[in-house]
């Protein structure tokens, strides 16, 4: 039986919810239309926002973060920031000496940090050394550098210089981007470079990322998922992508 292109349209879309991608040499001899055909209806229905084509297939969406500016990005899943940051501060122990990098995750995570005996906080982020300079019982290092309007924070040389001085316990990362192949990613190579040497400067990397994040891909590439031993995340995450995660064997904590 021939389709017609709303069939086909309908179809794609079925198999698309069903199995999370729809390739083009699949769908040409299932529907027996050529790969010409199928790579029009694709860019018809991306057209229409309803897939992303990539390297011949589809996807449900576009996988590349775009860099927003950081009073933009602080509404986006606040709620679930805030639980996420809650949880984070149960981690801290007496005389931790941590990393927290920059992003709204990591900003709420400083608002709800309740300080622990000798605790030392290490900072790219120009609002969350504000937040935390108002406690007394935390000492507060400002890594210098080039600031990044964006996201009211510091990247550079000079940043990643003053990094290989100091040894910490734990680093607090936020990300734009989770990929189960590509890894963590951030929408900007310079924050993206500083976070690797955060990685290498600390003993256990902590990443904070409401569930929007899974599946999604930066400018930037950090690191592989192999260098990070605990994602905070909230009760949206994928239970598939959930899985895969801990069978890397990361720690996944999720809050409700």
């Amino acid at each position: 039986m021939i389709l017609n292109i709303a069939e086909r349209h309908k179809l794609i879309l079925k198999k698309l919810k069903k199995n999370g991608f729809v390739e083009v040499i699949d769908l040409s001899q299932e529907f027996g239309v050529s790969l010409v055909t199928i790579r029009k209806d694709l860019k018809a229905l991306e057209e229409k926002k309803l897939l992303f084509r990539s390297h011949g297939k589809a996807i449900p969406s576009n996988p590349y973060t775009t860099e927003h500016h950081v009073s933009i990005k602080e509404k986006i899943n606040r709620k679930e920031k805030i639980r996420i940051a809650v949880a984070a501060g149960l981690i801290l122990k007496p005389n931790d000496s941590i990393i927290i990098a920059s992003g709204t995750s990591v900003i709420e995570f400083a608002k709800n940090i309740k300080p622990v005996e000798g605790l030392i906080v290490l900072t790219a982020s120009l609002n969350t050394s504000l937040i935390l300079a108002k406690n007394p019982d935390i000492d507060v290092i400002q890594l210098g550098g080039i600031i990044r309007r964006s996201s009211s924070s510091v990247v550079g040389p000079i940043s990643e210089k003053m990094l290989a001085e100091f040894s910490f316990t734990k680093l607090f990362l936020g990300v734009d981007g989770i990929d189960l192949e590509y890894g963590l990613t951030t929408t900007n190579p310079m924050e993206a470079s500083l976070n690797k040497e955060m990685i290498k400067a600390a003993q256990k990397i902590i990443v904070l990322a409401d569930s929007s994040k899974f599946g999604k891909r930066g400018f930037g590439r950090i690191c592989g998922l192999e260098e990070i031993d605990q994602i905070i995340t909230d009760s949206g995450i994928d239970p598939d992508f959930k899985e895969k995660l801990i069978d890397l064997g990361i720690d996944i904590t999720v809050v409700d």
